[in-house]
């Protein structure tokens, strides 16, 4: 391993000191933040815990930094999933050193972070788009509105979910989040013959028709795949947002168009759903219209449905300041969407600066969620 210097280390005002904090991060984009005082410290991008190399990379980055700042943590931090290394690893630590863990849901994380990085302290309404973490009801989230006070996180909304026909698998193949969409609106006839090229197309609709191995998700970044898959762009993807990033760039070199009128509904259990959207993309799939056109379609009705859902939840919750967090706020057509529908607005977005959006800042947000619960004694609640 190259040894992590000072230089590499990317420091964190935070709003306020606490005791010292280990926090493990997440499975992708993994980095490591430790605390002192009201500083954080976050480690380069150790890279996604796959690998034995990668694993032992965070092993030895943890030590190093403990080392190189003369921390002895008093808490470990780790994501709520109890599979991924980097929980493993806390847990490990913790029992090492005989301190407390505590985990920290994924996208209260996500939006915790950018509370830190911005000196947030009051609560704020969370929008945290991404491709999945594990939720609080062992689901995989990832189109989450939050209402975010300090250590403390409510679900407040999500977007409807969609079923994962072979579960991860899906994250992989564009085409398989399109024919879930398909099968929901009643149209599974069409699935064996838009995807007559992926093998499993038959299967896959029968897998949707007897919902078996179809786990369902939140995410936005399926939500994201399933468009790619229906208009044909992005069928099976060579790597990680490979589909969103086809998107994101068609709807650039298009330019800016109007949203899709009635393309969204916001539904009972406030739940915000864009089934209409989505039918409309897979006539556009199945006309061979304009597919730049269509990608631009999809990110101006994302922005104004998920603009008029977080101003009914502002106004409900009595609470103006937005933090957006997760890997979807990458996509820049998205995210100057939604700042150019909230210009004006009593609602202020606050969103990464010094830090990524997506899992690199997870790190950040678990230490300020642990600190505050420690500050406040509520370890043990």
């Amino acid at each position: 391993m190259t040894d992590t210097t000072s230089s590499a280390i990317t420091v964190i005002q935070l709003p306020a000191s606490g005791p010292s904090i280990l926090a493990c991060g997440a499975w992708l984009k993994n980095t490591l933040c430790l605390t002192r005082g009201s500083e954080a410290y976050l480690s380069p991008v150790i890279g996604d815990l796959t690998s034995a190399q990668a694993r032992r990379k965070l092993d030895d980055t943890a030590g190093h930094m403990c080392r190189m700042l003369e921390i002895a943590p008093e808490m470990t931090v780790h994501d709520l999933h109890p599979d991924f290394y980097s929980t493993e690893f806390a847990c490990a630590f913790a029992a090492q050193y005989q301190i407390p863990a505590l985990a920290v849901q994924h996208h209260h994380a996500h939006i915790a972070a950018i509370c830190a990085e911005h000196q947030i302290t009051d609560p704020v309404l969370g929008l945290a788009l991404d491709g999945v973490g594990l939720g609080t009801d062992h689901t995989p989230w990832g189109g989450e509105l939050l209402r975010v006070d300090g250590a403390h996180f409510r679900r407040i909304g999500h977007l409807v979910p969609l079923a994962l026909p072979g579960g991860d698998r899906a994250a992989q193949e564009p085409w398989r989040m399109a024919a879930a969409v398909l099968a929901k609106l009643g149209r599974s006839g069409e699935i064996t013959q838009r995807f007559s090229g992926q093998p499993a197309a038959a299967s896959v609709a029968v897998m949707l028709q007897q919902n078996m191995n179809c786990p369902h998700t939140a995410s936005m970044g399926r939500l994201f795949d399933a468009a790619a898959g229906l208009l044909g762009v992005n069928l099976v993807q060579s790597y990680e947002a490979q589909a969103a990033m086809r998107l994101q760039q068609l709807a650039e070199q298009n330019g800016p168009v109007e949203a899709l009128v009635n393309g969204y509904r916001i539904i009972e259990d406030n739940l915000l759903d864009f089934s209409p959207l989505l039918s409309v993309l897979a006539d556009y799939g199945n006309l061979e219209r304009d597919v730049a056109k269509a990608a631009a379609v999809f990110h101006a009705t994302l922005s104004a449905g998920l603009t008029e859902w977080v101003k009914l939840a502002a106004r409900r919750n009595d609470i103006t300041r937005l933090a957006l967090g997760g890997g979807c706020f990458h996509n820049t057509v998205l995210l100057q969407g939604l700042m150019d529908r909230f210009a004006g607005s009593p609602v202020t977005l606050f969103t990464a600066q010094k830090l990524p959006p997506d899992d690199g800042a997870i790190a950040l947000g678990q230490a300020w969620v642990a600190i505050q619960r420690l500050r406040n004694n509520k370890v043990n609640e």
